[in-house]
């Protein structure tokens, strides 16, 4: 990737909550696209949906939600729950129902307080906007972690609705991996359940007996983004390893995917992490990194303005500060990898496709921004 214009339209610099830039033009292998800022002045936002009308409800991890509506940030929606906002934890992702028009529900995942320390948290509310303010009402926690802990780290989390109605929540392993093989710990996993919280009773256990109920697949390190996949018609997720080990999986019921017992990274002080890169009763990995670029947000491309990244997946990353693009066949495998953006807007903490097809991602930073890239003219 090369730069084909430079930046275009600096603006004035002492607007520090205002965009950097106004437009870039960049060469991509297939295609030229350019990138311009939609709004900054967030800090750190997490994660972000569409809502019918145009606007964008956005999460910081401090504890805001904000709406973006034509360019424009709006003040912080009121009654947003207190966050356990230390470390990686905060506010994470965030998720309009898909009968958002009729009801108003959104859903968000956060860090939440308690006894023992903090752990991962779904909530739904009702949005509701008067004029110019937004807060949230009727808001229900309708899933918390059952073991809190004092670390900071590792708590997922994305949001995916199930075509068939069920909510999947991502969680991480709280910085302590021999959870994620604990079969009644909810860290380091993926969970399924109801929108109103409780468990579909075709989830692989629904008794409890073996694993908690809610349960859908463990032995996952720290999933930071996951997507709905139509052209498999399956869940997949993308996690970070320790060094190296970054994987993307396509998880299924009632599998481990052999986290800390197996992986394709090291610990961070250079030893091999569990028995090495694999072992009966534990799945391997679709695709992985190494070295680690740290990806966080997932979507599956499906849009108008880029007919040639048709069913692609596009992962940010946070420590390669890059926008992946695994390029994919007829059949949804995995074919091939392009790095888009490197080192260009700093960490890529979310990446949506919105209904137009223009691809939005968001840095995270004190002052991150959201970025629009569409087709160059």
């Amino acid at each position: 990737m090369t730069v084909k214009a430079a930046m275009i339209g600096l603006l004035a610099s002492g607007l520090a909550a205002t965009p950097a830039f106004s437009q870039q033009v960049y060469e991509t292998e297939q295609t030229n696209v350019q990138v311009a800022p939609v709004v900054g002045g967030l800090e750190h936002p997490w994660g972000l949906d569409f809502l019918p009308d145009g606007s964008a409800i956005v999460t910081e991890r401090p504890g805001r939600i904000r709406i973006v509506s034509d360019g424009n940030l709006s003040e912080p929606v009121a009654g947003v729950p207190e966050v356990f906002a230390q470390g990686q934890g905060g506010l994470l992702d965030i998720a309009a129902a898909p009968d958002f028009e009729t009801t108003g529900t959104i859903f968000f995942t956060f860090s939440e307080p308690g006894e023992g320390g903090a752990g991962t948290a779904l909530a739904r509310a009702t949005l509701v906007r008067d004029g110019e303010a937004a807060r949230l009402d009727n808001l229900e926690i309708i899933f918390s972690m059952n073991k809190k802990t004092a670390t900071r780290q590792h708590f997922g989390s994305r949001i995916v609705f199930n075509p068939d109605g069920t909510l999947f929540v991502t969680t991480g392993d709280r910085g302590q991996g021999d959870r994620s093989q604990d079969m009644q710990d909810h860290a380091g996993a993926v969970l399924r359940i109801n929108p109103d919280g409780s468990v579909p009773q075709d989830n692989p256990s629904p008794d409890g007996s073996r694993h908690l109920p809610e349960i859908w697949s463990k032995g996952h390190r720290n999933i930071q983004g996951a997507a709905f996949d139509p052209v498999t018609n399956s869940l997949w997720t993308v996690e970070h390893g320790a060094r190296g080990g970054d994987e993307v999986n396509q998880p299924e019921a009632g599998k481990n995917y052999g986290w800390p017992v197996i992986s394709y990274g090291r610990d961070y002080s250079g030893t091999k992490i569990g028995v090495g890169t694999e072992a009966e009763g534990y799945e391997q990995p679709v695709y992985y990194w190494d070295p680690s670029i740290a990806p966080s947000g997932l979507a599956v491309y499906e849009g108008e303005m880029f007919p040639e990244w048709e069913g692609d997946f596009l992962v940010g990353a946070l420590a390669f500060q890059l926008l992946s693009r695994l390029e994919r066949d007829e059949s949804g495998a995995i074919t091939g990898e392009e790095r888009l953006f490197e080192n260009e807007f700093g960490r890529i903490r979310d990446v949506n496709v919105a209904p137009d097809g223009s691809i939005w991602l968001l840095t995270d930073a004190a002052d991150g921004e959201i970025l629009r890239i569409t087709p160059a003219d």
